[in-house]
């Protein structure tokens, strides 16, 4: 069986093709992959592909991004990077969809009604569910009436119960659609699912926070299994401080700089979710490695944007151990989370009274799905590689074994 999993990005475009004869235990080493980024160059994307030990970098179109995905496409089935001997060999494709809203909680096969959705919820996601239209559009285009299944990152955020999912306010409004729907909940379902399996425990019998920690950030708490709390709410822009988002602020902020600055709703917006975080506070970058350098050659901006980072992460931690009433497991996963011995280890400090105790020399050995607690700790602290692309295809492998397709 090839699935085709689609992830897109406001700014990128990744994909890969796993061939499955069946559902392995652990996630297998896709046959193909490939990234497109659309802003390598002004007037141009740049598609990198990856396949049978060889890489490649194409230029495509920016302007229209249905050539540049069937130009990706092609990789499949021409030159060095072909796997196939045909397009028609795709059994499934599976999509990656930021936000779901309420409407969905499983992953759910992509017919007419479900692409009306996800374009009505593009004001809640303006920079990727645009872009997840675009690829479902393209796979329409050139593979036809393939089957297509989206993902949605709210999906296992969908557990989380009312009094941590609705906002103190009218409550007309959340019946509206107003309340908290969480994101990144393809990784943080993932990363809690391996956890049990590292720990050899089952997933019942778990309180677990999973921390992903990249340019966008997120906390979840998942109590057997099941999300029952979150840090992202309405939009991703709730919460921690991220890489270039700000995470949550006094909203009375706004309406300050709406009535005496007359910022506009757009001006806001680009402030709040593009100039803001890591980038806003050390005036360097939203880059977490280059804001650690800075702050180690004595910038005191930087290391101010260092600290406001893991009191807000610590702070939010918290929030998410009361939800929880408990800890077994801390999990620290994407490129800040898996890569960043340091922000580990300031985050894992002062939680002695919870018998919390991180290795060190684990932490620093680069470590990949694996324990980086000591044997005294009484809390396991993990580092999980997060396979949100293999948690899509496990999604479409399910879902075809489930209608009957396989």
């Amino acid at each position: 069986m090839k699935i085709l999993v689609l992830n897109a990005g406001s700014s990128s475009q990744k994909s890969c093709l796993y061939a499955l004869d069946s559902l392995p235990s652990h996630p297998p080493e896709p046959i193909w992959k490939a990234d497109i980024d659309w802003y390598a160059k002004p007037d141009s994307g740049l598609l990198t592909v990856k396949a049978r030990g060889v890489k490649q970098s194409i230029p495509v179109s920016a302007s229209d991004r249905i050539l540049g995905i069937e130009c990706m496409l092609k990789s499949l089935v021409e030159g060095e990077t072909r796997v196939l001997e045909s397009l028609a060999e795709i059994s499934i494709v599976g999509h990656r969809v930021v936000h779901g809203g309420i409407e969905y909680s499983t992953a759910i096969g992509i017919a007419p009604e479900v692409k009306e959705t996800i374009k009505a919820l593009i004001p809640l996601a303006p920079n990727h569910n645009p872009a997840h239209i675009e690829g479902i559009e393209a796979i329409e285009r050139i593979l036809g009436d393939v089957p297509q299944i989206a993902v949605f990152d709210t999906a296992f955020h969908r557990s989380i119960p009312p009094a941590s999912s609705l906002y103190p306010i009218p409550y007309e409004w959340a019946e509206q659609g107003i309340r908290r729907y969480g994101f990144h909940g393809t990784s943080h379902q993932y990363c809690s699912r391996q956890a049990a399996d590292i720990l050899d425990r089952p997933i019942e019998s778990l309180k677990t926070i999973v921390a992903h920690l990249g340019n966008g950030a997120s906390l979840s708490a998942v109590r057997g299994g099941v999300c029952i709390d979150t840090t992202m709410g309405f939009t991703p822009l709730e919460g921690l401080m991220m890489g270039t988002r700000s995470g949550s602020i006094d909203p009375a902020i706004l309406i300050y700089l709406q009535q005496e600055w007359a910022f506009t709703p757009e001006k806001l917006n680009t402030l709040l979710n593009k100039e803001s975080g890591l980038k806003g506070v050390s005036g360097i970058s939203a880059d977490m490695r280059t804001v650690i350098l800075a702050m180690q050659e004595g910038d005191e901006r930087s290391k101010l944007a260092f600290d406001m980072y893991i009191h807000r992460l610590k702070s939010c931690l918290g929030s998410m151990l009361a939800s929880l009433e408990g800890l077994d497991a801390l999990v620290f996963t994407a490129g800040v989370g898996e890569n960043s011995a340091i922000v580990r280890e300031r985050a894992c400090q002062g939680w002695d009274f919870l018998g919390l105790q991180l290795d060190k020399e684990k932490n620093e050995s680069h470590p990949v799905d694996t324990d980086i607690s000591t044997a005294e700790s009484k809390v396991r602290i993990l580092v999980i590689h997060t396979e949100e692309d293999w948690a899509i295809a496990r999604e479409c492998w399910q879902y075809a074994k489930f209608s009957g397709s396989l």
